[in-house]
């Protein structure tokens, strides 16, 4: 713990001695270069993009841009901006958020690229250039606008071997926290706290566990950058999940005291004169579960996970990318290391409570086993499921009040909201609902209408050749088009389906764009295809195709999102364009 602290004082002093000391009160004002992030790209229509990306509360002068060395004939012309009143310029006109400039396929050679903003709090930049060369090939002619997944790719072609794996090793730290990592919580406390480890034997239980699941992790990686998203189908396939399932149901029954699982006797013998002098679980047993939690949460696709495979797939740098992904993966198990071994430390001596804690443990496995369930069961069969658990487990907990001592009233009270919630989840399965927060709202009758508009908006297209029609027809008519990659195995894609675009709100906004939602669901020449179309790894992904053809490829959205960033998103396109 000594150590600890005083690695978060040098950390907190090196924030501080960086100029970010958060108890100093300051305008905090960006520096030029990320309040006006400007690229240039050469699209394949022979034109070139220029591109500012403007940050929140800061703003470009149109008089102030400026295009030297380029013919007038060629100068493209600037959009209307808004109208502003400048302390030092008079009346002016400014762009926020984003401009997008485009010029035409016949100019070429070297042009300087002029401008200058300010932001609102009362700071005024110095004018910037960049020299922009216009005969650059269709591919990147610049620094182009990315998205998450391709910023990271760009930013491993950029970086060396040793901060590449600590940048995927921090972002792994904060997937940890994410919805798909957090199934392994009750996994690796289970083997832990269910073993009755020493702290030094659970450290080791816990290493071997994390270690196994960053191995598969990276080389899964690997695997799913080689054959694109077949890996990611064939772990939702039913029987596989329905195999998880059953272990993880398998693994709940000794935390309930039904049984011990132990080693064939002839295998038993051998290893106990091996390990007499240990005591807890086994390394073995701990290394295969931490493989099949990395395949449990692998298919969940992420910006930081496709970042990963991108770069793979652009560089056939296996090697390289796999480094990547293991360190990614440690970063993700690392904080579910210390909460069940350092964390273990701040509990209270061996009693009672380690056999409630093995309970809740136990209730963790059943709760994972529904979890993992989730793409092949009916929704509302699946929310009943979460009802039943939540019943059962408010009877265990109102059976637990005897030892609960002065926690009598807390137990007490936790299982009849247990009780009554599962029942609600229950009652509402039975009506066909499948909204766990909103288990009666089907009784209501009140979004039934949102969701059939939502889902009649949406052409479902299985095939390149539908595809290509629909982008054709888009084309031909100057209409924005959405592709939603989607899989009936994808979790997240139906998540988003209600509460993204089951929205009012989200349909409204997206009134006059074509909606084309492509089903990648099948493991087959299609699918495959149709996710190579725009190197996507995997669903859920959301590419925006403009009027001309092209995919805004630095608005692409990869994994799950809510409605507000998924309009915010939309915003910054539509005005980019």
């Amino acid at each position: 713990m000594r150590r600890l602290f005083i690695l978060l004082c040098l950390l907190v002093s090196a924030v501080a001695q960086a100029g970010n000391n958060p108890f100093e009160v300051k305008p905090d004002f960006l520096p030029v270069g990320k309040a006006f992030v400007f690229t240039s790209q050469r699209l394949d229509s022979g034109e070139t993009q220029l591109y500012w990306q403007i940050a929140e509360g800061y703003y470009l002068y149109q008089q102030r841009l400026k295009l030297d060395g380029l013919a007038d004939a060629h100068k493209p012309p600037l959009p209307e901006g808004e109208a502003h009143s400048d302390e030092f310029f008079g009346a002016q006109q400014v762009y926020r958020q984003g401009l997008e400039l485009k010029i035409p396929a016949g100019a070429s050679g070297k042009i300087k690229v002029g401008w200058q903003g300010c932001a609102d709090a009362g700071l005024c930049y110095p004018p910037q250039s960049l020299e922009v060369d216009l005969g650059g090939s269709p591919a990147l002619a610049g620094n182009t606008p990315q998205a998450a997944d391709q910023a990271l790719a760009s930013s491993l072609q950029q970086q060396s071997l040793g901060w590449s794996l600590l940048l995927f090793f921090g972002l792994g730290l904060v997937l940890a926290f994410a919805p798909c990592s957090l199934p392994m919580l009750p996994i690796l406390g289970g083997l832990v706290v269910g073993s009755g480890a020493s702290p030094r034997r659970g450290l080791a239980l816990a290493s071997s566990y994390v270690l196994s699941m960053a191995l598969v992790y990276a080389a899964m990686g690997v695997i799913a950058a080689l054959l694109g998203s077949n890996l990611q189908a064939w772990l939702q396939q039913p029987w596989v999940l329905g195999s998880f399932a059953a272990l993880f149901v398998l693994l709940a029954l000794p935390m309930f005291g039904f049984f011990e699982l132990q080693l064939p006797a002839f295998l038993r013998d051998r290893l106990e004169d091996a390990s007499r002098q240990r005591q807890g679980g086994s390394l073995i047993g701990c290394g295969i579960l931490g493989a099949l939690s990395a395949l449990l949460v692998g298919p969940c696709m992420t910006a930081p996970l496709a970042g990963g495979l991108l770069y793979i797939a652009q560089t056939g740098d296996l090697v390289f990318g796999g480094l990547a992904l293991f360190a990614l993966g440690l970063g993700i198990g690392l904080p579910l290391l210390l909460l069940v071994t350092v964390g273990n430390r701040f509990l209270p001596k061996p009693g009672p409570w380690m056999n409630l804690l093995k309970g809740a443990f136990g209730f963790m496995f059943l709760g994972t086993a529904i979890y993992m369930l989730r793409p092949v069961l009916d929704a509302s069969l699946w929310m009943g499921l979460w009802g039943a658990l939540g019943l059962v487990l408010a009877y265990a907990t109102w059976q637990q009040r005897a030892i609960a001592g002065r926690l009598l009233h807390l137990f007490g009270a936790g299982a009849l909201l247990l009780g009554l919630w599962g029942s609600l989840l229950v009652v509402g399965a039975a009506g066909g609902s499948d909204n766990l927060w909103q288990p009666l709202q089907v009784y209501s009758g009140g979004n039934v209408a949102s969701a059939a508009t939502a889902d009649e908006a949406f052409h479902t297209v299985k095939t390149p050749a539908e595809l290509q029609g629909a982008l054709d027809n888009a084309k031909a008519q100057g209409q924005w088009v959405l592709l939603d990659y989607y899989a009936d195995w994808c979790v997240s894609c139906k998540i988003m389906e209600k509460q993204v675009f089951g929205q009012a709100t989200v349909m409204q906004a997206l009134s006059d764009v074509r909606l084309l939602r492509l089903d990648v669901t099948a493991d087959n020449a299609d699918s495959r295809e149709l996710l190579n179309r725009y190197k996507v790894p995997g669903p859920p992904s959301l590419l925006w195709i403009g009027p001309d053809g092209e995919e805004r490829r630095s608005q692409r959205i990869t994994g799950e999102v809510d409605a507000a960033a998924f309009l915010q998103r939309w915003t910054i396109t539509r005005e980019a364009r």
